[in-house]
């Protein structure tokens, strides 16, 4: 059950299912340019229903339209949430009329990370060194979805928000991969060569090839930002520097693109 604060009437508690308003032709009072810096904001189809499926994630307001609002009580069945029924042009006023938001916005709790220490003694990880753009993190979070990564290791400085396009781009990727927040990445990457993880550095100028690498566990795979690639300090603290073995013209890709290779050629892969 979540509770929030509608104006001078003091807390009201949102009941699960159906919408509160018919339409709303002007934009709601909160938003990207007006939540509290407490709320995360989510947006487009697999973001917000992957959200509303997670029993973890709190729930603060959901903005749908009447065929958005249809489709998710179709697909999830009654909602955690009550449902304010709005017009597209509510939603483009709150996140631009460029985000592909399918009819759906929601205001939820971040999702609370674990620390370094918690994680898996098996676990396959990766790790961002100061990769700031949101649409190459959220597209590395929703990869590392795919491919059953335990966490995201990341800095709380040099590091988008979990939150508005990297959500978008994480496609739902966010429920199921816990981002790590760490203070120093270097630091973080000792402590997990103490635990017996192998430290993975994706390097273009690496000697040794992924092929060459192979499926490891415990393992940590760091990758750097795009031009700038992985920091020295960063470079002394991996076991290994690997390259991707392109044999094209063009040897470098997008880093997005780079972890779904790496995860591939290092994850374990049955026989049939």
């Amino acid at each position: 059950m979540n509770t929030r604060r509608d104006g001078p009437g003091g807390p009201r508690t949102s009941r699960p299912g159906g919408p509160r308003d018919r339409f709303r032709n002007g934009p709601p009072s909160s938003g990207p340019r007006g939540a509290s810096g407490d709320h995360v904001v989510l947006y487009g189809w697999h973001p917000v229903s992957q959200a509303l499926a997670n029993e973890g994630r709190g729930l603060h307001r959901l903005l749908a339209t009447e065929n958005a609002l249809a489709r998710l009580t179709e697909e999830l069945g009654p909602l955690r949430i009550d449902a304010e029924l709005v017009r597209p042009n509510a939603i483009n006023a709150l996140l631009g009329p460029d985000a592909v938001h399918q009819g759906l916005y929601l205001e939820a709790d971040p999702l609370p990370g674990p620390e370094l220490d918690e994680l898996p003694d098996d676990a396959l990880l990766l790790a961002l060194d100061q990769i700031t753009d949101p649409h190459n993190v959220g597209a590395i979070v929703r990869t590392a979805a795919a491919f059953g990564v335990a966490g995201i290791i990341t800095t709380a400085r040099h590091s988008p928000t979990a939150t508005g396009v990297l959500a978008k781009s994480a496609s739902g990727g966010l429920e199921h991969v816990p981002l790590v927040i760490v203070r120093n990445l270097s630091d973080a990457l000792i402590d997990l060569g103490k635990r017996g993880f192998t430290r993975i550095g994706l390097d273009s100028e690496g000697e040794t090839t992924l092929d060459a690498v192979g499926p490891q566990r415990p393992a940590v795979i760091v990758l750097g930002a795009e031009g700038k690639g992985l920091r020295q300090r960063t470079r002394d603290n991996c076991d290994v520097l690997a390259r991707i073995p392109f044999s094209g013209e063009i040897r470098s890709i997008n880093v997005s693109n780079a972890a779904a290779i790496t995860l591939y050629a290092l994850s374990a892969r049955s026989k049939d």
